[in-house]
């Protein structure tokens, strides 16, 4: 996935110092753990707004699907130019597109996944396309992929950002318009229990955005993963790889509290 003029390797720019003791230098196999949470998935298309949230919420679910053999395919609606957490080293602009660009291309590689596609909507901007326009996108990739599972957020948008929450409408739209037999959609969510240990950090670095996130009794969830040691090593290092978004947050919990706080993944069932 290496594009003209983007840098080999954005996992270079990781910042590994903080982050060695985790084991994140590790290139060999890992053990998954409870492969059946994800085995039922079948062809995984994940649709997402910016380059890192496809990390963030579904790192391990597209790893045990791709060591099942199953296709994964990602989608990322905007290239994240505007998501600077420090404007003197990543000023927003073309320079930080380019550079998170290849942090994706990069952590994409850690996970095995090889099938990305870009919409290439400015970031911030996606509510601003005609949603006829972005639901078609969609169509298109649906058409592309026959995918088996959808994951992307749910209307909420996870943490209440306008283009999380357009690109789930997109979703919606399409799936609900697909002729023949859809997809499942699955909305990315939190457990209260997680969200009980995390949720004040998060509010203190102000990622919900004032929002309100979603919260899911483990019993009402499609699809719960519960990483193995392994498998946070393998997320963690995939997320080292998009270090202008990382960082900050490495600094703000410190090491053994990240680590800690990548214990799962969870979704629930669309309801439209």
């Amino acid at each position: 996935m290496q594009r003209e003029g983007y840098p080999e390797s954005a996992c270079d720019q990781a910042p590994t110092r903080h982050l060695d003791c985790l084991g994140l230098g590790r290139t060999g196999d890992f053990t998954m753990s409870d492969q059946t949470a994800t085995r039922g998935l079948g062809t995984i298309l994940g649709v997402w707004a910016h380059p890192d949230d496809e990390t963030w919420l579904s790192a391990v679910h597209m790893a045990r699907a791709i060591r099942l053999g199953s296709r994964v395919a990602c989608v990322t609606a905007t290239r994240g130019e505007l998501g600077s957490p420090d404007l003197e080293r990543w000023p927003p602009g073309d320079a930080l597109a380019k550079t998170r660009t290849a942090e994706l291309d990069a952590a994409l590689a850690v996970l095995g996944v090889s099938e990305h596609h870009w919409l290439d909507y400015p970031d911030g901007g996606c509510a601003a396309v005609p949603s006829d326009e972005g639901a078609e996108r969609i169509r298109g990739m649906l058409e592309r992929v026959r995918p088996d599972t959808v994951l992307t957020f749910g209307p909420d948008g996870m943490t209440g950002h306008p283009d999380h929450r357009t690109v789930s409408a997109w979703v919606t739209t399409a799936v609900s318009e697909w002729p023949g037999p859809a997809p499942q959609v699955l909305w990315a969510t939190n457990t209260p229990d997680w969200l009980a240990m995390w949720r004040p950090r998060l509010d203190e670095l102000g990622v919900f955005m004032g929002a309100e996130p979603p919260s899911t009794q483990r019993h009402e969830l499609r699809s719960h993963v519960l990483l193995s040691s392994e498998e946070r090593d393998l997320k963690v290092r995939a997320l080292g790889c998009q270090v202008s978004q990382i960082e900050p947050l490495i600094q703000a919990f410190g090491v053994d509290d990240f680590y800690e706080s990548m214990s799962q993944e969870c979704y629930r069932s669309a309801s439209f």
